[in-house]
């Protein structure tokens, strides 16, 4: 399940990278943008590269500038995952960074979110993130959800699911190949209580949303056009 496209295409970090900053908040590193007085909240769940990825930050302020405060924490612990690590390869990585601890961290930024005062939260993972919504949108702690190249899923992770939900999957995806994001689909499906929107990118692969070459007009369109639907879900059940 953790195959080499969950590490392909490494971004190159910067801390100092978008047009937040970087405070402390309930305790961890994290990247913020927007007005800390909304009421409304959007947490982006990075993938193995972590918080400090220019175009994952660059969609933080574009989340943001939608009308959210926007929480990006650094859940890695300032550890991401490098590729060039012989002696430390993604299975090892995991061990020390399990989505079951993201999913307990970002419990407490959902705590400090609403001591703030924020009525309505929304999350979005990405990849490893993915994981950790699920389990959100299980215990409804959050009021909407948005996987994004998800990761490490199972189908009990969705047939858990009880807020509204919207998978964005790529055509070309060894950890969600599109056969099993349309398994999620059917699983949603079957739920009408529960909103949900499933979507296949064609020609697009594992990580696009977020590791797209700025210099490639059809990555830039494909990882926009994914970008849009994740802030149009926020919109419609984030308020």
């Amino acid at each position: 399940m953790s195959g080499p496209q969950c590490c392909s295409n490494p971004p190159t970090l910067n801390p100092a990278s978008g047009g937040g900053h970087v405070e402390d908040f309930a305790g961890f590193n994290t990247y913020v943008a927007g007005s800390p007085h909304s009421k409304l909240a959007v947490i982006l769940i990075s993938d193995i590269f972590g918080y400090e990825a220019p175009n994952f930050r660059k969609l933080a302020d574009k989340v943001a500038a939608a009308g959210f405060y926007v929480v990006v924490p650094d859940f890695l612990y300032g550890d991401p995952f490098v590729f060039d690590k012989p002696d430390r390869p993604l299975a090892v990585w995991l061990k020390d960074h399990g989505p079951d601890k993201g999913f307990e961290d970002t419990k407490i930024i959902i705590d400090a979110l609403k001591s703030k005062g924020v009525s309505s939260i929304g999350a979005a993972g990405f990849c490893w993130g993915a994981k950790v919504v699920a389990g959100l949108a299980r215990d409804v702690l959050i009021q909407a959800a948005v996987m994004l190249h998800p990761a490490f899923l199972v189908l009990d992770d969705i047939k858990g699911v009880k807020v509204p939900i919207s998978i964005l999957g790529a055509e070309i995806d060894e950890l969600s190949p599109p056969s099993l994001v349309k398994q999620f689909e059917e699983i949603l499906s079957a739920k009408p209580e529960v909103d949900s929107f499933v979507k296949i990118f064609p020609k697009c692969a594992h990580g696009w949303t977020v590791r797209y070459n700025e210099d490639d007009p059809e990555a830039v369109s494909s990882a926009n056009e994914a970008h849009q639907d994740m802030i149009g879900w926020f919109t419609k059940y984030v308020k």
